[in-house]
């Protein structure tokens, strides 16, 4: 096996890319800032610092929506600078092993693929891998046995629900619903509450800090501009406001994982009731998601240990391990 192999995860808040080479995984923001319409200012965790703080000269952006690609230009510019970044300058021949969303078109699939392809990045090799079966992986499930396993990644703008089993999908349901939801909802009740304006990376970080706050029963300090006076204040959101704020998102994932639970197989049913849910992805850290679902369904829920790179951990599997070779695909017509 050759060393140059890479697996990469495209979130639309995070990219994370695994490197075969030194065995490290990559998370950065998946952002771009362009100035001047044509001229790359900044990408990943820099475009990032800059993003709610930019002049209108620069535009700051992210090419994915809702799982899939929707700037394809400037995601390949970002996939060739990350790519070039890993390889100290030099891009070098190598094998891609790309995830995909299951419950998506055809079309945006392949535009992963193609993404690839024509990023000039000397790719080899491209192989595509569900989601949800990496996901899997990197939760150290053995996808390919034939028992059902429920895995739920509650990503950036989406959650895909889906139900494994011999190392293929047997349902799958992607839902608009996930951590930039959860901000907004934090903005909505801020202002309504407190006729506060807040930004995005406040309300992220409020959602983050739920966990520490609650226990030591603190609020969540803000800073934002009051809608009446239109000055910049400081002011202190009770935990409670978050919670209540975040219920009916909650609720929407949990109704949603009975929809798909209500469809799955008797047999695969048994044995989802014997494990439980495994619930990853960068938003499923939210505080009180996992036991809200537990509640919702009556089933044990698994918190995955790395929510964020469980993806990429999974693709470093597949790339290392013939044994799941079998679960990687090239797309119909599209070169090996």
């Amino acid at each position: 096996m050759a060393n140059n192999a890479f697996g990469i995860d495209l979130g639309t808040n995070n990219i994370k890319i695994y490197n075969r080479y030194d065995e490290n995984i990559m998370v950065e923001k998946n952002m771009i800032a362009i100035e001047n319409k044509n001229t790359l200012f900044a990408y990943g965790d820099s475009a990032f610092e800059m993003h709610e703080k930019a002049p209108g000269n620069i535009h700051i952006s992210y090419p994915l929506s809702n799982g899939v690609i929707a700037d394809i230009k400037n995601m390949e510019t970002l996939i060739k600078y990350f790519l070039s970044d890993l390889q100290k300058g030099g891009l070098k021949p190598a094998e891609y092993y790309i995830a995909v969303p299951t419950d998506v078109t055809e079309v945006e699939k392949r535009a992963f693929y193609d993404l690839i392809r024509d990023a000039n990045v000397k790719a080899k090799k491209i192989m595509v891998v569900e989601k949800a079966v990496a996901d899997g992986l990197g939760m150290n499930i053995d996808v390919k046995n034939s028992q059902g396993v429920m895995v739920v990644n509650v990503g950036y703008e989406t959650t895909e629900i889906s139900i494994l089993s011999l190392g293929g999908i047997v349902l799958s349901r992607l839902i608009k619903v996930g951590g930039m939801k959860f901000d907004e909802a934090i903005r909505s009740a801020v202002r309504r509450e407190f006729s506060l304006i807040i930004g995005g990376k406040t309300a992220e970080a409020v959602k983050i800090a739920l966990s520490e706050l609650e226990p030591e029963n603190k609020g969540a300090v803000v800073y934002g501009r009051d809608i009446v006076t239109g000055l910049p204040v400081e002011r202190e959101i009770p935990t409670r406001l978050v919670d209540e704020a975040l219920e009916e998102h909650f609720l929407t994932i949990i109704d949603n994982v009975k929809v798909i639970l209500e469809r799955t197989p008797p047999e695969l049913a048994a044995d989802i009731y014997r494990h439980g849910i495994y619930l990853t992805g960068g938003a499923s850290q939210v505080n009180h998601l996992a036991e809200r679902i537990a509640h919702g369904t009556g089933l044990k829920v698994n918190v995955s240990e790395n929510p964020v790179t469980s993806v990429a951990i999974g693709l470093s599997k597949i790339i290392k391990e013939d044994n799941y070779k079998t679960v990687a695909y090239a797309i119909e017509g599209m070169g090996k």
